[in-house]
């Protein structure tokens, strides 16, 4: 699907099309390089006390991260060791991805249409998880919610951090650009 030259995403188009010319309306910016885009979305998965005791759960979050991304997912490694956690350096303890361009835009559309409708009991995301310099980050408490991943096959539901990378100067405007991709804020 990435591969063919004159395909773009959904929400890429979307974004040329309308919501730059919303954004610089609404804020008033006088260059369009002020504009505030994503940057990259970064996906990461911690086995955490999982991955201590049998070291093929890294190796099974990194497949689950890496079909879920479309892109090869990194092993994430133990810094320093930690006795008291039995935790030793080098140890694997989790994977994660970097997303950017054609396959950010993909997976956005994806968690957004497809990935939060599946959420038991969803009613929105908490819209306060700005990070002061435009930056969102979210949880998941179950990778099995993306449509990539069989649901037969899972040995162990991982939970998931996704942080939305942009180039927004304030949380207002990083807002204003992921409400307007339709992300679903309760406030």
């Amino acid at each position: 699907m990435l591969d063919n030259a004159t395909y773009t995403p959904r929400l890429k188009g979307e974004y040329a099309d309308k919501i730059r010319a919303a954004l610089k309306e609404e804020f008033g910016y006088k260059n369009e390089m002020q504009i505030p885009r994503l940057d990259k979305i970064v996906l990461n998965i911690g086995c955490g006390a999982e991955a201590v005791r049998d070291s093929k759960k890294a190796k099974s979050a990194q497949e689950d991260l890496t079909t879920i991304a479309g892109q090869k997912a990194l092993t994430t490694v133990a810094k320093k060791s930690i006795a008291g956690f039995r935790v030793r350096e080098d140890m694997p303890l989790g994977a994660k991805v970097t997303l950017r361009g054609e396959r950010m835009y993909e997976f956005l559309d994806r968690l957004i249409t497809i990935a939060m409708p599946r959420i038991r009991d969803f009613r929105g995301i908490n819209g306060n998880s700005f990070d002061g310099r435009g930056n969102y980050a979210m949880g998941l408490k179950e990778h099995i919610v993306f449509p990539e991943i069989d649901f037969d096959k899972v040995d162990e539901t991982w939970g998931m951090d996704i942080v939305i990378a942009t180039t927004a100067k304030t949380d207002a405007e990083a807002k204003a650009l992921l409400k307007a991709f339709n992300m679903p804020f309760t406030s």
